[in-house]
């Protein structure tokens, strides 16, 4: 068993959203199930951090969770800026049920093991929240993570954090989400979002005793990185 992970899928094989008009984005639905079903096997588990599908509601979701379900491996999904069909867990989880994704499952205010690991995190929010209503979502975001990251410690397995957002950029840092993850001893966090050019700012490496990591996909050229 293995674990893997990526983010920012941006699948729309059920609405009209394609990704191909960006540069770097060509075939990118034929070559994530190419390099994921060459990597990946049943018994492993891939974390999608954000930014799966751009369907609006969740019963729009179908032709992209069909995609993803087929692929080899368990599936954790976490939200994304984007994901606008991200309902509460319980009825993500009914939804998944009554469609039979049974490799799909829903990282929000909990955790997962697998592989020797805890598998954490939350969907993060921008490093330079300014507006009342943006340092409110922040807070809400913060607790989630440290929900998330508690109940990992709890299981005595190693905390692996996951995040949409990046809590590094440039020269900027969220310094409440960084918080949470230095208080928490957490040693590697894997996030998305990043994309084209902008990835020139993200930062990769360690900075306070943690190894941060870009995981958005077409960073990844597509190709979902083992975590362990």
């Amino acid at each position: 068993m293995a674990v893997f992970t990526i983010a920012d899928l941006h699948l729309s094989l059920g609405t009209n959203k394609p990704m191909d008009v960006f540069k770097g984005w060509h075939n990118y639905t034929e070559r994530i199930k190419e390099n994921w079903t060459r990597a990946v096997s049943d018994e492993d588990t891939v974390v999608v951090s954000g930014d799966i599908s751009w369907a609006m509601r969740l019963k729009d979701t179908d032709a992209d969770f069909s995609f993803i379900n087929n692929l080899p491996g368990k599936k954790i999904f976490i939200k994304g800026n984007h994901d606008y069909w991200w309902d509460t867990k319980s009825k993500m989880d009914r939804y998944l049920a009554e469609k039979g994704w049974s490799t799909i499952s829903i990282l929000h205010n909990n955790c997962f093991t697998a592989d020797g690991i805890a598998i954490c995190g939350s969907r993060g929010w921008f490093y330079d929240a300014e507006s009342d209503e943006d340092k409110r979502i922040l807070m809400r975001e913060v607790g989630r993570l440290n929900t998330s990251v508690e109940l990992a410690k709890a299981t005595d397995l190693e905390p692996i954090v996951f995040l949409h957002y990046p809590p590094i950029y440039g020269n900027a840092e969220c310094e409440e989400i960084l918080n949470v993850l230095i208080d928490s001893g957490i040693k590697r966090c894997f996030y998305g979002h990043i994309h084209g050019s902008g990835a020139r700012y993200a930062f990769e490496g360690e900075k306070y005793g943690i190894q941060f990591k870009l995981i958005s996909a077409d960073y990844l050229k597509f190709d979902p990185i083992r975590v362990i």
